[in-house]
């Protein structure tokens, strides 16, 4: 399904005004991002026409969506469109009879002892491998291991604050003995 900007001017009128109040509601870029395809994909499907759609217009969307997409696609696509027509459009959103997908619970990827050897043997800059040894021993996501600042160490109860995590909240993890070691001798050498 097509998610070029269609060219209505109508269209483009209501998308600049859906984009602002993504804006002002303080969604984060990567949920702006996805909500803004979500209605360019149902105004290219829709030919524009997408202010007075009928639930059997939806759920015929939806299912040829779910054919070439996954249930979290059409999940983003339904949250944008239920922000677009409550914000936009200032309309009362009639709820849409989905069938959610049964949760699977995925055990994230480990990596084995010799993976991990080959990855700090293999990286050269010691910063790098403290970066890589401090983000997978804490369970970090990528973009937490980067923003994570000296001051958020709290060496004496053992424990990390982890600013901004996903879904813009705040956490704390427990410090390693070993990684607090790494850490203090890399800030020693450096």
């Amino acid at each position: 399904m097509d998610t070029t900007m269609p060219k209505n001017s109508q269209f483009n009128k209501y998308y600049r005004k859906h984009q602002k109040y993504l804006k002002l509601n303080g969604l984060r870029p990567k949920t702006i991002e996805a909500y803004s395809r979500a209605i360019r994909r149902i105004g290219n499907y829709f030919d524009c026409r997408i202010v007075n759609l009928t639930s059997d217009q939806l759920l015929d969307y939806f299912n040829e969506l779910l054919e070439c997409h996954s249930w979290s696609t059409v999940k983003l696509d339904l949250y944008g469109l239920k922000f677009f027509y409550a914000r936009v459009l200032d309309k009362t959103w009639e709820d849409i009879p989905l069938i959610k997908p049964p949760r699977t619970s995925r055990i994230p990827d480990i990596l084995s002892i010799e993976q991990l050897n080959r990855l700090f043997a293999e990286t050269n800059k010691l910063s790098y491998k403290v970066f890589f040894f401090t983000t997978y021993s804490m369970g970090l996501r990528l973009g937490e291991g980067i923003r994570l600042t000296v001051g958020d160490i709290d060496s004496v109860n053992m424990r990390v604050h982890i600013r901004d995590a996903k879904g813009n909240k705040d956490r704390l993890v427990p410090l390693p003995e070993n990684t607090l070691r790494v850490l203090r001798n890399f800030w020693q050498v450096t």
